[in-house]
């Protein structure tokens, strides 16, 4: 039974994030476990693309981040009562992982597409949290 799951998102594929925080909010309201849901933005700050942005722009788009998942939440768990929202910069599977440490969690959801013919195995990032995660990890295909 898990305590406190984290579900991993992409603000960037939203059809497929109402998706992934509904099962999250299901799963987490049957087993009466904390939920938070993270996504995690590329830091391109450090690098040389990184000197052709205005100062301040990561900072305004993790803000706007921030706002977009707290919108999601709110609307497809508008009864789950408190949601930790936690966005993240840097690689999104090193910051999945570090999230789910800092947050204490026991489970990450995390999402898949669809294998199609060309495509059979899992995502690069959910294969990479799942085989170096400390907890459990459900990968839904979405």
């Amino acid at each position: 039974m898990s305590k406190h799951i984290l579900c991993a998102i992409d603000l960037t594929h939203m059809d497929n994030a109402r998706a992934l925080v509904t099962e999250a909010g299901r799963i987490a309201n049957m087993e009466q476990a904390l939920l938070s849901v993270v996504t995690v933005l590329p830091d391109y700050g450090s690098s040389f693309v990184g000197s052709f942005f205005k100062d301040g722009t990561l900072k305004g788009a993790a803000e706007a981040a921030r706002q977009s998942l707290h919108a999601l939440v709110d609307e497809v768990l508008p009864d789950a009562g408190t949601v930790q929202c936690i966005v993240e910069i840097g690689s999104a599977y090193e910051e999945i992982l570090d999230a789910a440490k800092k947050c204490d969690a026991d489970m990450i959801i995390v999402g898949a597409h669809k294998p199609d013919l060309a495509d059979r195995i899992i995502g690069p990032n959910a294969a990479r949290i799942v085989r170096h995660a400390d907890v459990s990890v459900l990968v839904l295909r979405i």
